[in-house]
């Protein structure tokens, strides 16, 4: 048997001299402090390497479409002829199509400003820490919030009219109702994918579901007064 050590914090201006470490340890954790005096960076290669290779062949890619295919221009603008309609560049036709439904305060700033900060604070939840399936714990606690949530949107999208948004919020409705009712183990394989997938998937699925549908809706099926029109009829 040995007499207890006693140990008491300093202060110290020279950390190189006197190194102290206080350490608070629970229930679920366990002391590990591990010391190397070389220094350490922390990179990526094969990261880097793949950003690298994406942008070459997106850069080759644009050189070989601008070689091949003529940018859509019109023709020098007339201000005493306004096009009818007029449309903004094609990444924010869907803006200009949410415009149609909802007023500018609402479609320009509210919903954009809800979704961006959604899409950045709701990978800090808990339910998303560990990157598990959304509906792989609290089952039946997650589905009821599904359910609220996914017929709230649904009757303000139907409320307003705004089926060209309400028709991918179902699809994405439908998928997650398939993921929550399988398991990792489902025999299908798509069925598995689904169920592994976590909430910051979801919700980014829908998102970017949401824009291709508005922006190939203002694009292609909007004509005069942007009336819906079909792109096959001039």
């Amino acid at each position: 048997m040995t007499e207890p050590k006693d140990f008491v914090a300093g202060v110290g201006s020279d950390i190189r001299k006197s190194q102290k470490r206080v350490l608070f340890v629970t229930r679920r954790t366990s002391a590990q402090v591990k010391v190397s005096d070389e220094e350490q960076v922390q990179t990526f290669p094969e990261g880097l390497l793949r950003i690298a290779l994406a942008i070459e062949i997106l850069a080759i890619a644009l050189v070989l479409i601008s070689l091949f295919f003529n940018a859509p221009l019109e023709g020098i603008a007339d201000p005493t002829n306004t096009p009818n309609p007029a449309k903004a560049p094609w990444y924010f036709l869907g803006l200009q199509e949410m415009l149609h439904y909802f007023p500018p305060v609402v479609a320009g700033v509210l919903i954009p400003t809800v979704l961006v900060v959604a899409l950045v604070v709701i990978p800090y939840f808990n339910v998303n820490i560990e990157a598990d399936g959304l509906f792989l714990k609290n089952r039946g606690r997650r589905l009821h919030i599904f359910y609220v949530g996914a017929l709230g949107l649904s009757l303000f999208l139907w409320f307003f009219d705004v089926y060209v948004a309400l028709v991918p919020t179902l699809i994405v409705a439908a998928l997650m109702l398939i993921a929550a009712f399988s398991s990792p183990h489902s025999s299908s394989r798509s069925r598995r994918y689904l169920a592994s997938k976590p909430v910051s998937w979801w919700v980014m699925t829908w998102f970017l579901f949401e824009l291709i549908v508005l922006t190939v809706v203002g694009t292609f099926f909007r004509g005069p007064g942007w009336s819906w029109v079909l792109p096959w009829r001039g």
